[in-house]
């Protein structure tokens, strides 16, 4: 039996972020949160470049121009979507989660979501650093892991 369990490290590694500045109370403690998690295993500056976009929408758009320069190893996905009175909420984190898995299917290199969804702001506030941890963290330790799964699984 082979198993694949993949290392965590970001030494040597680029990394691209593309962050929302919709929410952006959220989106930063996401940021610093994913710098953190890199930085701490690892990761140079100068390998890290962070791409800020107007809303979650257009998260998928910024990612895909960032794989098609090839010279990052993983792609991390930053963003909050809060629900609202309006059915927006909905419409946008179904269409972001789409796309952002469409390209993680095709890009050859790991695409990750690290967009919290959340019904209420003291919801997104507990994802992005409080009690539940934070899922930009969460999303840097997933992209590191998943570079070295890619490694290891060839094809």
């Amino acid at each position: 039996m082979k198993v694949y369990k993949g290392k965590i490290t970001a030494e040597g590694f680029k990394f691209g972020i593309v962050v929302s500045r919709y929410n952006e109370f959220i989106t930063n403690k996401l940021l610093e949160g994913a710098l953190d998690a890199l930085k701490r295993h690892g990761a140079k500056e100068e390998n890290i470049e962070i791409a800020w976009v107007p809303g979650s929408f257009e998260i998928p758009a910024v990612a895909s121009k960032m794989l098609n320069q090839k010279k990052f190893n993983a792609i991390i996905c930053l963003g909050a979507v809060l629900r609202g009175a309006t059915p927006h909420y909905e419409l946008v984190s179904g269409q972001v989660a789409r796309a952002i898995s469409t390209l993680a299917t095709q890009a050859g290199v790991p695409v990750i979501f690290g967009i919290v969804t959340a019904d209420t702001l003291e919801q997104a506030i507990e994802r992005a650093g409080t009690k539940l941890g934070n899922r930009g963290w969460d999303a840097a330790i997933s992209a590191m892991e998943m570079i070295d799964l890619y490694s290891q699984i060839k094809g």
